[in-house]
Protein backbone atom coordinates (compact mmCIF):
# COMPACT_ATOMS: atom_id res chain seq x y z
CA UNK A 1 0.00 0.00 0.00
CA UNK A 2 1.58 3.44 -1.23
CA UNK A 3 1.03 5.81 1.79
CA UNK A 4 -0.28 9.37 0.79
CA UNK A 5 1.22 12.55 1.68
CA UNK A 6 0.23 15.48 2.69
CA UNK A 7 -1.71 17.31 0.56
CA UNK A 8 -3.74 14.66 -0.78
CA UNK A 9 -6.96 14.99 -1.12
CA UNK A 10 -9.71 12.26 -0.74
CA UNK A 11 -13.49 11.30 -0.49
CA UNK A 12 -14.51 9.34 2.48
CA UNK A 13 -17.81 7.51 2.84
CA UNK A 14 -18.73 9.02 6.05
CA UNK A 15 -16.96 12.44 6.53
CA UNK A 16 -16.86 13.55 2.66
CA UNK A 17 -14.39 15.48 0.96
CA UNK A 18 -11.08 16.49 2.78
CA UNK A 19 -7.28 16.74 2.54
CA UNK A 20 -4.35 14.96 4.69
CA UNK A 21 -2.80 17.28 7.07
CA UNK A 22 -0.72 15.01 8.30
CA UNK A 23 0.60 11.20 8.49
CA UNK A 24 1.54 8.99 11.30
CA UNK A 25 2.39 5.46 11.23
CA UNK A 26 -0.80 4.53 12.21
CA UNK A 27 -3.20 7.61 11.06
CA UNK A 28 -3.87 10.24 8.26
CA UNK A 29 -5.37 13.46 9.74
CA UNK A 30 -7.43 14.56 7.06
CA UNK A 31 -9.17 17.82 7.12
CA UNK A 32 -12.81 16.92 5.97
CA UNK A 33 -14.94 20.55 4.41
CA UNK A 34 -17.94 19.58 6.45
CA UNK A 35 -16.65 17.35 9.18
CA UNK A 36 -13.38 19.42 10.25
CA UNK A 37 -10.24 17.20 11.52
CA UNK A 38 -10.88 13.72 12.24
CA UNK A 39 -7.84 10.79 11.95
CA UNK A 40 -8.83 7.93 10.09
CA UNK A 41 -6.82 4.51 9.80
CA UNK A 42 -4.04 4.03 6.90
CA UNK A 43 -6.40 1.03 5.92
CA UNK A 44 -9.81 3.27 5.92
CA UNK A 45 -12.54 2.22 2.54
CA UNK A 46 -12.16 6.03 0.90
CA UNK A 47 -11.42 6.93 -3.23
CA UNK A 48 -8.36 8.92 -3.76
CA UNK A 49 -9.04 12.10 -6.01
CA UNK A 50 -5.53 13.34 -6.06
CA UNK A 51 -2.72 11.92 -4.19
CA UNK A 52 0.35 13.35 -3.46
CA UNK A 53 3.08 11.01 -3.37
CA UNK A 54 5.72 12.69 -1.46
CA UNK A 55 8.00 9.88 0.45
CA UNK A 56 6.41 10.39 3.93
CA UNK A 57 7.80 10.38 7.37
CA UNK A 58 5.30 8.96 9.42
CA UNK A 59 6.58 10.47 12.60
CA UNK A 60 3.87 12.85 13.92
CA UNK A 61 3.68 16.46 14.41
CA UNK A 62 3.34 16.05 18.39
CA UNK A 63 6.06 13.22 18.39
CA UNK A 64 8.10 16.35 16.75
CA UNK A 65 7.01 18.70 19.01
CA UNK A 66 7.63 16.08 22.29
CA UNK A 67 11.22 16.12 20.72
CA UNK A 68 11.43 19.59 20.55
CA UNK A 69 10.26 20.22 24.25
CA UNK A 70 12.93 17.57 24.92
CA UNK A 71 15.78 19.17 23.74
CA UNK A 72 14.58 22.77 24.58
CA UNK A 73 14.78 21.84 28.53
CA UNK A 74 18.05 20.01 27.93
CA UNK A 75 19.97 22.63 26.70
CA UNK A 76 18.76 26.08 27.30
CA UNK A 77 18.40 28.02 30.15
CA UNK A 78 14.84 28.79 30.22
CA UNK A 79 12.93 27.41 33.26
CA UNK A 80 10.54 25.06 32.84
CA UNK A 81 7.11 25.02 34.35
CA UNK A 82 7.33 23.94 37.88
CA UNK A 83 4.12 23.83 40.21
CA UNK A 84 4.27 25.13 43.50
CA UNK A 85 2.51 22.46 46.58
CA UNK A 86 -1.09 23.42 46.47
CA UNK A 87 -1.01 24.07 50.07
CA UNK A 88 1.34 27.23 49.36
CA UNK A 89 -0.60 28.68 46.62
CA UNK A 90 -1.20 32.55 47.50
CA UNK A 91 0.88 32.29 50.87
CA UNK A 92 3.71 34.39 51.87
CA UNK A 93 7.32 33.61 53.58
CA UNK A 94 7.62 36.27 56.67
CA UNK A 95 11.24 37.14 57.61
CA UNK A 96 11.85 38.63 61.13
CA UNK A 97 15.08 39.51 62.13
CA UNK A 98 16.11 39.28 65.54
CA UNK A 99 16.72 42.96 66.13
CA UNK A 100 12.96 44.32 67.28
CA UNK A 101 14.49 47.62 66.00
CA UNK A 102 14.05 46.23 62.66
CA UNK A 103 10.49 45.97 60.81
CA UNK A 104 9.89 42.41 59.12
CA UNK A 105 10.12 41.80 55.21
CA UNK A 106 6.79 39.98 54.12
CA UNK A 107 7.84 37.86 50.40
CA UNK A 108 5.00 36.28 48.41
CA UNK A 109 5.72 32.56 48.68
CA UNK A 110 5.14 32.53 44.55
CA UNK A 111 8.00 34.95 44.31
CA UNK A 112 10.11 32.88 46.10
CA UNK A 113 9.50 29.58 44.89
CA UNK A 114 10.04 31.14 41.24
CA UNK A 115 13.58 32.27 42.36
CA UNK A 116 14.19 28.74 43.99
CA UNK A 117 13.21 27.17 40.26
CA UNK A 118 15.41 29.59 38.69
CA UNK A 119 18.36 28.79 40.40
CA UNK A 120 17.58 25.04 39.87
CA UNK A 121 16.96 25.55 36.43
CA UNK A 122 20.95 27.58 36.01
CA UNK A 123 22.59 24.76 37.91
CA UNK A 124 21.02 22.44 35.70
CA UNK A 125 22.31 24.35 32.77
CA UNK A 126 25.64 24.79 34.34
CA UNK A 127 25.93 20.94 34.84
CA UNK A 128 25.10 20.41 30.89
CA UNK A 129 27.77 22.69 29.77
CA UNK A 130 30.37 20.93 32.18
CA UNK A 131 29.17 17.55 30.89
CA UNK A 132 29.75 18.63 27.50
CA UNK A 133 32.46 21.23 27.97
CA UNK A 134 35.72 19.84 25.50
CA UNK A 135 37.95 21.76 27.86
CA UNK A 136 37.75 20.29 30.74
CA UNK A 137 39.36 16.40 31.30
CA UNK A 138 37.26 13.73 33.03
CA UNK A 139 38.70 13.97 36.34
CA UNK A 140 37.84 17.92 36.29
CA UNK A 141 34.38 17.06 35.33
CA UNK A 142 34.00 14.53 37.97
CA UNK A 143 35.28 17.21 40.74
CA UNK A 144 32.82 19.79 39.29
CA UNK A 145 30.06 17.33 39.43
CA UNK A 146 30.59 16.64 43.14
CA UNK A 147 30.36 20.29 43.96
CA UNK A 148 27.17 20.31 42.14
CA UNK A 149 25.32 17.30 43.55
CA UNK A 150 26.31 19.58 47.22
CA UNK A 151 25.02 22.45 46.38
CA UNK A 152 22.08 20.71 45.32
CA UNK A 153 22.29 18.76 49.06
CA UNK A 154 22.47 22.40 50.42
CA UNK A 155 18.96 23.34 48.59
CA UNK A 156 16.93 19.90 49.81
CA UNK A 157 15.54 22.23 52.45
CA UNK A 158 13.42 24.01 49.36
CA UNK A 159 11.45 20.81 48.78
CA UNK A 160 8.59 21.40 50.88
CA UNK A 161 7.57 23.99 48.20
CA UNK A 162 7.71 21.31 44.98
CA UNK A 163 4.50 20.43 44.03
CA UNK A 164 6.04 16.69 42.15
CA UNK A 165 8.72 15.18 44.39
CA UNK A 166 10.19 14.49 40.46
CA UNK A 167 11.04 18.76 40.59
CA UNK A 168 12.97 18.46 44.06
CA UNK A 169 16.83 18.92 44.69
CA UNK A 170 18.72 15.87 45.43
CA UNK A 171 22.21 15.52 47.03
CA UNK A 172 24.53 12.58 47.53
CA UNK A 173 22.96 9.63 48.26
CA UNK A 174 23.72 8.01 51.51
CA UNK A 175 24.92 4.08 50.75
Amino acid sequence: MQLLGIGSRINHSEYGKGVVTNVTSKHYWVTFMDNGLETIELDSNFEVIEAVEDEVDTISFSEVEQSLISILKRWSDASSVTPIADKWKGGSLVLKPGDTNLSEKEIPIDTFFHKIVMVRDRIRVMEQKINSSNNLDDQEKVDLQQYITRIYGSLTTFNVLFKNQSDNFVGEKTK
